[in-house]
């Protein structure tokens, strides 16, 4: 075969194959086929640290599975912090089949990967998402909202056995487990957390469309300075929470 030959060959062999089609290479002396090789060789090693990583990040999932429990839920919230717009959490439940490289917490995903990962996630599984606006979050305060939101996601769920959720625990009557920074110890948590961002930014997106001059599409509600100069020069909207400073005090 030749150089060219072997690379359209290479392109096309899966991680399960690697090891069959490698030992067919071990009297090549070509130094372009044993770069390809080299470079195959990279590539899977990487995958296989992305396998072993996400296999980690299954633990809980796995221990909750030997206890008998067949639905279990990760749930996540998204923008607590935020000056306007609502608190979302969403509660997903991964098929046994399921598998996204790269799955984790969605603050260390790109915006691309996360809408990736988003759409598998919805084709694949089964998710409910909770929503919390502004005037409740004022209402009830920041962490009782962030619960509502949680429990909405999910009785929005059929048939769950229990509840893997970041760093909190709810009035449900479900076995729970809070992890300390669950969405990057849990692949069910980090998918909940996948769900939630990306539909915490559309609907973000869609009040810059309403409320021009806040920078809602870049900052999703958080305070940066072109948010702030919104405020200063436009005013409260009815998407900004009154209870936060420095809201409260305007």
């Amino acid at each position: 075969m030749t150089i060219e030959e072997i690379k359209r060959r290479l392109e096309t062999v899966r991680y399960e194959e690697w090891e069959a089609v490698r030992a067919s290479f071990d009297t090549e002396t070509r130094k372009g086929v044993l770069a390809l090789i080299a470079k195959k060789d990279r590539q899977f090693l990487h995958e296989q640290a992305e396998r072993d990583d996400y296999t980690s990040r299954m633990a809980f999932e796995r221990e909750l599975i030997a206890s008998g429990f067949e639905r279990i839920a990760g749930v996540d919230e998204v923008g607590r912090g935020p000056l306007a717009g609502p608190v979302v959490a969403a509660a997903v439940v991964l098929p046994d089949s399921f598998y996204h490289p790269g799955l984790n917490d969605s603050k260390k995903m790109s915006k691309r990967a996360r809408e990736r990962a988003f759409e598998q996630i919805m084709a694949e599984a089964t998710v409910g998402v909770g929503i919390v606006a502004a005037d409740v979050i004022d209402e009830v305060n920041i962490y009782e909202a962030t619960k509502l939101a949680m429990q909405e996601a999910v009785e929005r769920l059929d048939d769950v056995d229990a509840l893997l959720i970041d760093a909190m625990r709810l009035e449900l009557e479900l076995p729970q487990t809070s992890l300390i920074k669950g969405d990057t110890r849990s692949v069910s948590i980090a998918a909940a957390s996948v769900v939630a961002k990306v539909v915490r930014d559309k609907m973000m997106e869609d009040y810059a469309v309403l409320y021009p001059g806040y920078g809602f599409e870049r900052n999703a509600g958080y305070g940066t300075k072109d948010h702030l100069s919104g405020l200063a020069e436009r005013g409260v909207t009815p998407i900004h929470r009154k209870s936060f400073a420095p809201i409260k005090q305007m």
